[in-house]
């Protein structure tokens, strides 16, 4: 086990594309960390760094306070598990499991006795003599795992291994992975596009957009204080509403306009954002996640907000509403994305829902009818409209 450290890392390819900008962050010995972001954010890239299988351009990796850059991706002691498996299609369970050790010329004793302990964490015991064409997606990602782990490495690489699975599949994976790192205590870095994965595998979760990493933290407190725009909006599922509002001053009290109404901000929502005081007369935007809108029935105590109904989805634990308001919806930029996003400072008045609340599934509404909102004003988000960053 050893502890892994970026230090100013850059990745340019030869055709001058920048990758991976100024990433510089520690992995603790025996931390599951995990690298999430949009398609083409860079995460995929710094994870071969650390395997060896892409150059670097400048900065320092350091795997158990060693320098890597120069090392080949044996002498880095490390095991990656693939996205496709990588699995020989000819040798059983057992011969790929032990596929590693015997490049390594690992004595057969120590191989078996490996392999059967592998084979014993991963539930594969009865399953030692197939090949993997008589597996299903799961269990052929489990032999991957357990030729990982029989290599007893100082650093697991795990490159979007589920992405492949089904969707009940990937949750069952999802908790055996995390079980497995946990016994076996081996420094993980995962990389992810999937959210719900990051935030309930991770120790902690790098954010990378754009090749720059956004901030590192722990799953909760990514949700809870996100570090700017991006992170606010990419981190929760659904992701946080962010609409164009404004602060505006009354008889010394500071309020935000949103969507045509006024709403009182409350001593709590400027101990949080104590630098949306100040800004009066200015746009801001305003961050409101789905589980603090509420019907009024239920919170009658809270500010409304006057909004349409467009859509509903009944998940059964809960309804989604989807609500459309007079206000801009705003967009932080992420890289690659299938629709083109808009940059920090640029909003689109709302042609679609724009307003999104997780709402208990007694509650019923007919669409296209205007209603309230009750809105918890001590839970709201805010930044700077230019530059994204929290106004706190």
């Amino acid at each position: 086990m050893a502890e892994v450290q970026f230090t100013d890392v850059d990745k340019v390819y030869d055709n001058g594309f920048l990758a991976v900008q100024d990433l510089s962050f520690d992995v603790h010995d025996g931390e599951f960390l995990v690298l999430v972001g949009p398609s083409g954010c860079g995460k995929t890239t710094a994870l071969r760094m650390v395997a060896g299988l892409e150059e670097i351009s400048d900065g320092t990796i350091e795997i158990g306070g060693t320098v890597v850059n120069d090392l080949t991706p044996k002498e880095r002691d490390i095991a990656m598990v693939f996205q496709n498996y990588a699995l020989y299609p000819h040798l059983s369970v057992a011969e790929n499991i032990a596929f590693g050790l015997r490049l390594r010329k690992t004595p057969k004793s120590v191989m078996n006795e490996r392999v059967q302990w592998a084979a014993r964490l991963l539930d594969l015991t009865p399953y030692l003599t197939r090949r993997p064409k008589q597996l299903s997606g799961g269990q052929r990602q489990r032999v991957a795992m357990g030729r990982a782990i029989v290599r007893q490495p100082q650093v697991f690489l795990m490159d979007e291994p589920l992405s492949n699975l089904d969707a009940k599949l990937r949750v069952q994976m999802r908790a055996d992975i995390s079980k497995l790192q946990r016994e076996i205590g081996t420094t993980t870095i995962y990389v992810t596009h999937d959210q719900v994965e990051a935030m309930t595998m991770g120790d902690r979760v790098a954010v990378m957009n754009f090749g720059e990493l956004q901030q590192v933290d722990a799953p909760q407190r990514l949700y809870d204080e996100p570090a700017n725009l991006f992170v606010a909006g990419f981190i929760g599922t659904p992701p946080m509403n962010l609409l164009e509002g404004s602060v505006v001053g009354r008889n010394g009290d500071v309020a935000l306009s949103l969507a045509g109404q006024e709403l009182p901000l409350t001593a709590q929502a400027l101990s949080r954002y104590p630098g949306a005081r100040g800004r009066e007369g200015q746009k801001v935007v305003v961050g409101i996640r789905a589980g603090n809108l509420h019907p009024p029935r239920i919170r009658p105590d809270l500010p409304t907000l006057d909004a349409r109904l467009d859509l509903v989805e009944a998940l059964g634990s809960e309804s989604m509403f989807y609500f459309r308001v007079d206000a801009e919806t705003v967009r932080p930029a992420g890289a690659h994305e299938e629709e083109e996003a808009e940059p920090a400072g640029e909003g689109v008045t709302a042609t679609r829902p724009n307003l999104v609340c997780a709402f208990p599934p007694d509650v019923r509404a007919t669409l296209g009818e205007r209603a309230p909102l009750a809105i918890d004003v001590d839970k709201l988000h805010f930044f700077d409209r230019e530059t994204g960053a929290p106004l706190r």
